[in-house]
């Protein structure tokens, strides 16, 4: 049985879908208040900050992916993120099972450096400090051996349905709703998007290669990297809408900052869109040559997609 924990968000969802269509029938799907996602899933009701309840949705598995998330609070994420962390490990081990972390990138450098599996982990900010600490510990887990780990990492997701990001608010939402598109920081800069879809197909082919654990991996993402600019002209012809944008500036963050507390969580991550982004996923890419990575054209080309025939239902 493989166990997804935290299988509400879509990134889970996605990977019940490829595991099912190439993996297994034995899905076992665990959140707060879960869903299944195939006819055949098996869902488990559990709070990840409950130890008893975690080991008891873990019980049975073979492998068990983590992709819990929470929404952006800091005081949050220092409360919960890493006692659910411990719980889903302590849980794992008890199972005898593979573990599996989804990752971000908020614990690396804030700039143009090109981004690696060997890039040394330098948070900025609350949340990028909770990140390093939990990668970290997984890593330590990793050293130990007692169970087979890997990490796989992704760059800020692009995708279709209710997928959560600063550019599927920003930009996807904007246009939908006949509003003008908005950039943060800087419309020049590349950035290293990754499509959701993607990046679950990737975990679970990860989370099923038995010489992929006891190492990270950055998942795969297209190399041919757009300005914000770039990636919003792109958009606007796809969806037959006129290019026009504007950029937020960190100024303007700020003074957000002083009313909304959503503005004033995402302040620690700015700096990043300053830079280009230049996340590398050149080891997934060499280990699994036949997987077929989503352009930004392709991707973009969906997500119109699946708003046409959203409006014809």
């Amino acid at each position: 049985m493989q166990t997804i924990l935290g299988a509400s968000g879509q990134i889970a969802r996605e990977l019940a879908r490829e595991l099912k269509r190439n993996y297994t029938d034995d899905l076992r799907l665990v959140s707060r208040h879960p869903q299944k996602v195939n006819d055949s899933d098996m869902t488990f009701a559990a709070d990840l900050l409950d130890a008893q309840q975690t080991r008891n949705a873990v019980k049975g598995s073979d492998t068990v992916y983590f992709a819990a998330g929470l929404p952006p609070d800091s005081a949050l994420w220092e409360r919960q993120f890493p006692a659910m962390l411990i719980n889903a490990l302590e849980a794992t081990r008890m199972a005898g099972a593979k573990f599996v972390y989804f990752d971000n990138t908020y614990m690396y450098p804030q700039s143009n450096a090109p981004q690696t599996e060997e890039t040394r982990f330098a948070p900025r900010g609350r949340k990028g400090k909770v990140r390093a600490a939990m990668a970290d510990q997984v890593l330590d887990e990793m050293k130990r051996a007692e169970i087979p780990v890997l990490i796989g990492r992704a760059p800020e997701f692009y995708g279709p349905g209710k997928t959560q990001s600063f550019t599927n608010a920003l930009i996807f939402d904007k246009l939908k709703s006949g509003k003008q598109p908005r950039v943060p920081v800087r419309d020049d800069k590349l950035r290293t998007l990754i499509w959701t879809p993607d990046a679950s197909r990737a975990l679970a082919v990860l989370g099923n290669t038995p010489d992929a654990y006891g190492q990270s991996w950055h998942l795969p993402c297209c190399d041919d990297r757009l300005t914000y600019q770039q990636f919003v002209t792109l958009a606007c012809d796809i969806f037959g809408q006129q290019a026009d944008y504007s950029v937020i500036s960190k100024l303007a963050f700020t003074a957000a900052g002083l009313v909304s507390k959503g503005a004033r969580e995402i302040r620690e991550l700015l700096p990043r869109y300053e830079f280009d982004n230049l996340f590398e996923s050149a080891k997934f890419k060499q280990r699994f040559p036949d997987f077929a990575v989503t352009t930004y054209r392709e991707g973009l080309e969906k997500i119109w997609q699946e708003w046409n025939k959203s409006d014809t239902l």
